[in-house]
């Protein structure tokens, strides 16, 4: 993008109106935002609160445990298609290739689509609290909450980044199915769809590897079942720093493509 000298000082600003305009291009769209918001919830309805009982070995729930990982489905999803496939669509209008004749810093842009997949997550959770407590019977401090919420929202950060790397290494046709590809499976073999304990073995065994089992671990723990909250988050950590370094290198070969 543009080396032009930006302003001191008017970074937040930029990102502010950058956010404000993803926001509103995502909600001008229902074919992103009714799959995004209402699928989770849709899940969460029809395995969460019709299916009573409690999960083994965990002191919860079925609508609780449920409540954590279908939240954690719908924020891997609003990541991965906010941020990935939306890059790979603006890649292919030729939108980005103008923003880099603008004096608009790249992070601004790449932040906002962060911050516009966080905001959808925020909502998704929301959305689940609130079919939780009225149909579920769902009950948690008001410490839990907090903590789920911010787990919910912040856990969005390393799905961007792999959404990034998504969308510099596909196109605007290919980006939906091969994002589908990555998301569905790996949501359940992380046990986001069926509890992790009622799986197979072997399926047991994989999920350690893929970052939305330690998300959903996370979101678990915040509502009371046992985790190791360190080695969750150091998981996190790491497949963000792989994924950043993936996308850094994607952007480097798409920019040189363009301009060399």
């Amino acid at each position: 993008m543009t080396t032009a000298v930006l302003a001191p000082g008017r970074f937040p600003a930029i990102l502010l109106a950058e956010t404000r305009s993803e926001l509103r291009k995502a909600i001008r769209v229902p074919a992103f935002v009714l799959p995004v918001v209402l699928f989770p919830a849709m899940f969460y309805a029809l395995f969460g609160l019709m299916i009573g009982g409690a999960v083994p070995a965990t002191g919860l729930g079925m609508s609780s445990y449920l409540l954590a990982s279908y939240g954690t489905f719908g924020v891997v999803g609003a990541a991965l298609f906010g941020m990935g496939v939306g890059v790979a669509a603006e890649r292919g209008q030729g939108w980005l290739t103008l923003k880099r004749a603008t004096p608009m810093p790249p992070l601004a842009y790449f932040a906002a689509k962060v911050l516009m997949s966080m905001a959808f997550g925020a909502a998704i959770a929301v959305l689940l609290a609130i079919l939780g407590v009225a149909l579920g019977g769902v009950q948690l401090t008001a410490a839990s909450w907090v903590v789920l919420g911010l787990v919910l929202t912040l856990g969005a950060i390393p799905f961007c980044a792999l959404g990034c790397t998504l969308g510099y290494l596909t196109g605007p046709s290919s980006a939906p199915p091969i994002a589908n590809l990555i998301y569905l499976p790996m949501s359940l073999a992380s046990g986001l769809w069926i509890p992790i304990e009622f799986m197979p073995d072997f399926l047991q065994r994989i999920a350690p590897f893929l970052p939305p089992y330690h998300m959903a671990r996370l979101a678990l723990g915040a509502i009371g079942m046992p985790a190791d909250v360190l080695v969750h988050v150091a998981a996190l950590i790491a497949f963000t720093i792989l994924f950043l370094g993936a996308a850094v290198l994607a952007y480097r070969r798409d920019d040189g493509r363009t301009w060399g």
